[in-house]
C-alpha cells in the first residue's frame, strides 16, 4: 500500500503574516507545498490529505486542489478549536486550536495507511521524501508502533533573519529517538557555530549544539494506530488543569511521541537526510526562498511548471 502525505495547513503564519501556505513562490506561482507534493509523488506516495480551517476551504479548493485533479488522490479534513472528545469543552477565552498533534487527529477518518506528516510552509527537498517514503513503504502490512522522523541536521535548517524553533533530538545506538526537546530560539552564532537560548527565553544563555545534531522539522512517519494513542492521550492532556488554565497550551507531536517511546509502546527511527531546509519563517526570508526555488528549476531539479 502506498503511503499518504498528510499536510498541516490549518495555521496562520503569525511571524510571516497572512496565509503563507498559499503564497506563490515558484516561477508559475507554485507554493512551497506544491513542491512538497511533487517530491512526494516522485517518492511513491499515493494520496495527499490536508488539514485546513473550514473558513478558507473555498479558496483552498480553487487555488490548490484544482491543480491536482487527475494527478493524485486528494482529501481534506478540518481543524477547529471545538473539535474535542466527548465531555470536554473549549475554555473561556481560548482563541486558537490545540497544536500540531490535535491537527493530526483530524485525519483519523480519512487515513487508513502509513502516512507522513509535514508542515505546508517548509521546503524539505526531495531526499527527505525519498528517505521517509522508503521507510513507510517497507513496513509490514500490519505494522504498529514502528514510527520514524526525518532528522535534519540543525545547521541545514537555520534562517538568516532570526531565531528558529526546532525539536532537538537524541537517539540510541540503534538509531531510535530517545528524546525530542523543543527549542524555540536557535540561531547561527557570529563564529559560525550553532546555539540555542536556555529555557527558550530571549535573554537566556546561549547553549552550543553540534551543527549536525538531528532536529525535527515536523516530518514524521506513522502507522494508523497512532491516531488511537493520540485520541486517548489528548483526553489526559485536556484533563490537566494546567493545560486548561494556559489558554495557549498546545498538544504537540513531540509530546505524544515522547510519551509513546518512553513507555515502550512505540519506537521512532531517526532517519538522516542531506536535504537542506528552507522556508519563510519571516517575511524577510521570502526573496531568498524565491531565488533558491528558481535555482532548482534552472538546474533541472524541478520542471518550470509542476502540474
Amino acid at each position: 500500500m502506498k503511503p499518504t502525505l498528510f499536510l498541516l495547513a490549518a495555521g496562520m503564519g503569525s511571524r510571516y503574516g497572512g496565509l503563507k501556505q498559499l503564497d506563490g513562490l515558484g516561477p508559475n506561482g507554485e507554493t512551497i507545498m506544491d513542491y512538497s507534493i511533487y517530491d512526494a509523488i516522485q517518492a511513491g506516495f499515493g494520496k495527499i490529505v490536508w488539514v485546513i480551517r473550514k473558513d478558507f476551504e473555498e479558496q483552498f479548493r480553487t487555488q490548490i486542489l484544482a491543480k491536482y485533479e487527475g494527478k493524485v488522490k486528494c482529501e481534506l479534513c478540518f481543524q477547529s478549536i471545538d473539535a474535542l472528545p466527548e465531555g470536554f469543552s473549549v475554555p473561556e477565552g481560548r482563541q486558537k486550536p490545540w497544536g500540531t498533534n490535535h491537527a493530526v487527529l483530524m485525519g483519523k477518518d480519512v487515513i487508513k495507511e502509513p502516512f507522513c506528516v509535514i508542515n505546508c510552509d517548509d521546503f524539505y527537498n526531495r531526499d527527505a521524501f525519498m528517505v521517509i517514503g522508503k521507510f513507510l513503504a517497507d513496513l509490514p502490512e500490519d505494522a504498529k508502533g514502528q514510527y520514524a522522523m526525518v532528522g535534519f541536521r540543525v545547521g541545514n535548517t537555520l534562517s538568516e533573519n532570526g531565531t528558529v524553533s526546532r525539536g532537538i533530538c537524541e537517539k540510541d545506538d540503534k538509531g531510535n529517538l530517545t528524546t525530542c526537546v523543543e527549542r524555540t530560539k536557535i540561531a547561527a552564532q557570529p563564529d559560525g557555530t550553532v546555539a540555542f537560548r536556555a529555557d527558550n527565553k530571549d535573554d537566556g544563555e546561549w547553549v552550543p549544539v553540534a551543527e549536525t545534531a538531528p532536529v525535527s522539522m515536523n516530518m514524521w512517519g506513522f502507522t494508523p494506530d497512532y491516531f488511537d494513542y493520540s485520541e486517548e492521550y489528548f483526553k489526559e492532556f485536556l484533563s490537566d488543569p494546567a493545560n486548561i488554565e494556559n489558554l495557549k497550551s498546545e498538544f504537540f507531536i513531540p509530546l505524544m511521541v515522547n510519551k509513546l517511546i518512553n513507555e515502550g509502546t512505540a519506537t521512532c527511527k531517526v532517519l538522516d537526510t542531506t536535504s537542506k531546509w528552507f522556508g519563510v519563517t519571516y517575511s524577510e526570508d521570502r526573496p531568498d526562498t524565491v531565488a533558491r526555488i528558481a535555482k532548482l528549476v534552472e538546474d533541472g531539479t524541478y520542471p518550470n511548471k509542476l502540474f
